[in-house]
C-alpha cells in the first residue's frame, strides 16, 4: 500500500484494523535502536507526545529514556496493552488530526510507524500547533533490509508497507517545518516459528482478510518458517531503522512595535509549570 493513497472509508478502516490485532502486534513487531531513539528525541530528557503509539513499541524505550511521555492512538484496543505495557504513561484515545494538546506545549512529537496514515494537510498543521518554539517532529520506520535473498521472500508474504517512507517527503513540502534530516540505524530482530506468526498476523493487510484467507496465509508463513528458520533456535530479520526529523518554524514569534518595544501577539501559552493549566489535555 502506497504512503500517499487519499485518506478513504477504505483506507481509514484498514489504519484503524491493528486493534483486532493487538496483542500479536506487540510480541511480533521489532523494538527500535536505542541510538535511533536518542536521534528522534534529541538525546537529554523532552516531553515528549507519541502519535499513533499503538501497543507502546516505542513508547517504552523512550520513558526508559528519561522522557516525560504522553501517548495517543486512535485505536483503544492497541491502547489497552500500552498501558498494561507501560502504566507509567498518560495514554488517551485520539488522532493526530485533532491533538488533545496545548498550543506550544511539548519538546517533541513522534511518529513510529503510523505517518504514512495520517491526513497530513490537516496532521501537520496540528503537530506545528502543539510544538514549543524550536520543538521538532521525528518519524521513525522499521523496514526489513531485503538486500537478503530470503528477507525478499519474507516480504513476498508479508508485504512490503513499512519499506515505503515517501510520506517522510510531508515535511519537506510543508511550510510549517524546516530542514528535514534524516540517519539509519541497522538492527536484528530474533523471532522463533511462534512470533513469527505473530508478525504476519500484526500486518493491516492480514486484518482485513476474511477468515479462509487469514488461515491460508498462516500456512504459507509456517511453510516459508520450515524452509528458512531454524528450528527453536528460529531466525535473525536484518532491520534498516528510518529515522526523519525536522524543526517547526515559529510563526508568532515576538514583534516589534511602532516605537521599538517588543510585543507579544497571539495566546500566552502554559509551559506546564504553573499548576492552573494542563500541560496535556489528558483527562
Amino acid at each position: 500500500m502506497s504512503d500517499e493513497l487519499p485518506e478513504t472509508p477504505a483506507t481509514v478502516d484498514r489504519a484503524r484494523s491493528f486493534g483486532a490485532v493487538a496483542e500479536a502486534y506487540d510480541r511480533g513487531r521489532p523494538a527500535y535502536p536505542a541510538e535511533a531513539v536518542a536521534w528522534l528525541t534529541g538525546g537529554e530528557a523532552k516531553v515528549v507526545l507519541e502519535l499513533g503509539a499503538g501497543t507502546g513499541k516505542l513508547t517504552r524505550q523512550l520513558v526508559d529514556a528519561g522522557h516525560a511521555v504522553f501517548a495517543t492512538d486512535p485505536d483503544e484496543a492497541m491502547l489497552e496493552v500500552l498501558r498494561e505495557r507501560v502504566p507509567e504513561v498518560s495514554a488517551r484515545t485520539a488522532t493526530a488530526e485533532d491533538i488533545p494538546a496545548n498550543d506550544r506545549s511539548v519538546d517533541v512529537v513522534v511518529v513510529a510507524q503510523a505517518f504514512h496514515w495520517f491526513d497530513h494537510e490537516v496532521a501537520l498543521p496540528e503537530i506545528a500547533r502543539v510544538l514549543k518554539p524550536g520543538g521538532h517532529v521525528a518519524l521513525v520506520w522499521n523496514s526489513r533490509d531485503e538486500r537478503i535473498p530470503w528477507v525478499r521472500k519474507m516480504g513476498d508474504l508479508l508485504g512490503r508497507q513499512d519499506l515505503d517512507t515517501s510520506s517522510a517527503q510531508q515535511l519537506v513540502q510543508s511550510d510549517l517545518f524546516g530542514f528535514m534530516e534524516e540517519t539509519t540505524f541497522k538492527h536484528w530482530q530474533e523471532v522463533n516459528r511462534e512470533t513469527v506468526i505473530d508478525l504476519a498476523r500484526s500486518r493491516s493487510s492480514f486484518a482485513m482478510m476474511d477468515d479462509a484467507g487469514q488461515h491460508e496465509h498462516l500456512d504459507e508463513v509456517r511453510a516459508f518458517y520450515a524452509d528458512y528458520g531454524r528450528g527453536m533456535d528460529g531466525m535473525q530479520i536484518p532491520y534498516v531503522t528510518r529515522c526523519y526529523r525536522a524543526v517547526v518554524i515559529d510563526r508568532d514569534e515576538q514583534t516589534t512595535s511602532d516605537d521599538g518595544d517588543p510585543s507579544q501577539e497571539g495566546p500566552v501559552v502554559s509551559d506546564g509549570t504553573d499548576t492552573d493549566m494542563l500541560l496535556i489535555d489528558f483527562r
